[in-house]
């Protein structure tokens, strides 16, 4: 069943997507070579908490930590972890949930630890385009296959491969609500998107082949030719006069 909000539901939305931007990146200022991704995950935690909100993924689910950190050939759902140092050359994609007044906030984004080769830099480009390409299809009247569409072309068409065992979603009061918001798909299909719909759009891209395992510690996903993956999310909230974009990559890039 789909879900939709009010005005002043997508407003605390709003506050705990901005959190979550904020908290993504006050995590980006400490990711460097020789930092422990548990270290990062800690980070998130006192910060979130330090802000009246509680971490949305810890025990989501049994997950154990606050962040989901996935490294290189790491699609999505790494466990942080005091054995896993961040060295020159890496990518890192921090996912990251906030609760508070009763509804989720949910973004991702992935970070260059110090310099990364050039076919890699495009894949963390060319993902965030996916995401942002996504975003331009977010309008009443229109239909999730065209989110997805739009995101799929722009991959391929860059040299990268899609994965689809993996998908966005509706977002509210729960973490995961319908629709399922996949990253590949054929336009004119898939849900209705209506005034008061909130997805998070999360293009999850590989350098090489979109086929991925999941490891045995029942959380994280790879690559199978063990190459790149990048992943980017944002909460986009549909309103008569198109995407409410609920997440921000300024506190990041700025």
């Amino acid at each position: 069943m789909i879900y939709y909000k009010t005005g002043e539901e997508i407003e605390i939305m709003r506050e705990n997507n901005m959190l979550v931007s904020r908290t993504l990146a006050e995590v980006g200022k400490h990711i460097r070579p020789g930092v422990a991704t548990l270290e990062l995950d800690k980070i998130a935690e006192d910060y979130i908490r330090s802000h009246g909100a509680v971490p949305g993924f810890l025990g989501y689910q049994g997950f154990p930590n606050s962040l989901c950190i996935s490294v290189n050939e790491q699609v999505v759902h790494g466990i942080p972890s005091s054995k896993t140092i961040l060295k020159e050359g890496d990518i890192i994609s921090v996912d990251c949930g906030t609760v508070m007044k009763g509804f989720y906030g949910d973004s991702a984004y992935t970070f260059a630890v110090g310099e990364i080769e050039p076919g890699v830099r495009k894949l963390l480009e060319v993902t965030k385009e996916c995401l942002y390409k996504g975003v331009e299809q977010v309008r009443v009247g229109n239909r999730i296959g065209d989110i997805a569409n739009a995101v799929q072309n722009h991959a391929e068409n860059n040299g990268f491969s899609v994965v689809r065992e993996l998908v966005g979603h509706g977002l509210g009061r729960s973490m995961h609500e319908a629709p399922e918001v996949p990253n590949y798909g054929a336009k004119g299909r898939g849900a209705l998107l209506k005034e008061g719909l909130v997805i998070c759009i999360e293009p999850m891209i590989n350098m090489g082949t979109r086929q991925i395992v999941f490891e045995n510690d029942g959380w994280t996903v790879r690559t199978k030719d063990r190459k790149p993956s990048a992943h980017f999310e944002f909460a986009v909230a549909v309103t008569k006069n198109g995407a409410d974009v609920l997440t921000s990559f300024d506190y990041i890039e700025n």
